[in-house]
């Protein structure tokens, strides 16, 4: 019988610690004995997957040293006889602004200080990197270092985890370099044309180095973010960028580079964790980021806590509705007890129609759409209207403006 194990609580409860000892429990006990797979063994494997995804989804946040900002389910498939057959993961919601943005007493990806540590100075060399974080701008707004973390020797970790899951020099390195590319990314400048709006290379030393190390050419490059192919109607034009349409490019473009990169990352995993072994039953492991409330709350925020409010009524129901039902269902003298614990609103505030997550993707659709016209929609749908939704309350000691908050079940977050 297929089963699934459901880690949940706030940040830095312990879910990942937790669902890394799961894994190795089943992996260790339901070892096959023999070597099905090139590389090392099928539950090695299993166990060795953690330790890459860290690396590249997990990063330091004010609560947590070594937070997840994705969200996982592995399933770990069992044959007849009980034995490992095979392992899968499917990821969700990564946090893709961290690769551009930090706060204070944060880092980026742990992969980036792992490079930058010295501890391999011919990967610094490949990757036209520095051993100073602060050389780079998109990894560097926040802290750099972790008291309770070596960098150094994680970066054993990460490299003999691909390697353990059978990883090619070229794959491994290729990833290496996707994230040294993006290191360069943020220290691109433009500049303002003389007379005019459009913008232009200020200096093109990070943009060769971008260019090599993702194997394009620096014209093509320039070219795609100063002039944009377009599509009006049926047709392409090329278009002007301002400086500040073409930093917001740049970003944009570094944020789905690394999504994507992320996603070849654990699809290699899987396709590491295959076999051809018959499968009878799974046992699946739900990690998924706890619930939030940072001092700046963005659309990542949003979606985590949505998650973990859909979750905690899932929980709720079956605990303290079904349960009740059941008692009546087998002739038990009971009174139903409302414990007050409905969260459908603040689920209905989000995901219905003309709720949050609806009218920001209708904002996305008008290119003069702006964070204000974003606000004043929401405002006339729902303020005064859902008990969930309100005005941020005043605070003096905010450093960012926020623009609406949400009474979650478990606080209120300002979102910005």
């Amino acid at each position: 019988m297929d089963c699934v194990l459901l880690l949940r609580g706030e940040s830095g409860a312990g879910k990942t610690v937790n669902t890394k000892r799961v894994i190795q429990y089943f992996a260790t006990v339901a070892a096959l004995g023999e070597n099905v797979k090139k590389g090392g063994s099928l539950e090695d494997q299993i166990i060795e997957a953690n330790p890459a995804m860290e690396a590249f989804g997990n990063a330091k946040t004010i609560r947590n040293d070594n937070s997840s900002r994705f969200g996982k389910f592995i399933r770990i498939h069992f044959g007849p006889t009980g034995k490992l057959a095979s392992a899968d993961i499917e990821i969700y919601l990564l946090e893709k602004s961290r690769v551009v943005f930090q706060q204070p007493e944060e880092r980026s990806y742990h992969i980036y200080y792992q490079i930058l540590s010295s501890h391999k100075p011919e990967l610094q060399d490949m990757l036209l990197v520095s051993s100073n974080p602060h050389d780079y701008h998109f990894c560097s707004q926040g802290v750099t270092t972790v008291q309770s973390m070596d960098d150094g020797y994680e970066l054993d970790l990460t490299d003999h985890a691909m390697d353990t899951l059978g990883f090619t020099p070229d794959e491994k390195y290729g990833c290496y370099k996707i994230v040294g590319a993006i290191m360069h990314f943020g220290n691109m400048k433009f500049k303002k044309k003389q007379r005019e709006e459009q913008a232009e290379a200020d200096g093109t030393e990070s943009v060769d180095k971008v260019a090599y190390l993702m194997g394009i050419s620096s014209a093509d490059l320039l070219k795609g973010l100063l002039h944009p192919r377009v599509k009006v109607g049926n047709e392409y034009i090329v278009k002007g960028q301002t400086v500040e349409q073409v930093n917001s490019a740049v970003a944009a473009l570094a944020k789905a580079i690394y999504d994507r990169m992320f996603k070849w990352l654990v699809g290699r995993i899987n396709l590491s964790l295959y076999t051809a072994l018959p499968r009878q039953y799974f046992i699946g492991v739900l990690d998924i980021a706890g619930f939030e409330i940072f001092e700046f709350n963005s659309f990542e925020q949003l979606c985590i806590n949505f998650t973990n409010e859909k979750l905690q009524q899932y929980f709720n129901h079956h605990m303290f509705v079904l349960e009740q039902e059941e008692y009546k269902t087998e002739g038990i003298e009971w009174t139903f007890i409302d414990f007050g614990l409905d969260l459908q609103p603040c689920i209905d505030l989000i995901e219905k129609p003309m709720g949050i997550l609806s009218i920001m993707e209708e904002e996305c659709m008008f290119p003069k759409a702006t964070d204000n016209s974003l606000k004043t929609k929401l405002y006339d749908h729902h303020l005064g209207k859902s008990p969930n939704f309100q005005r941020p309350r005043p605070d003096k000691k905010r450093r960012y403006e926020t623009h609406f908050e949400v009474v979650h079940y478990a606080g209120v977050v300002s979102i910005r």
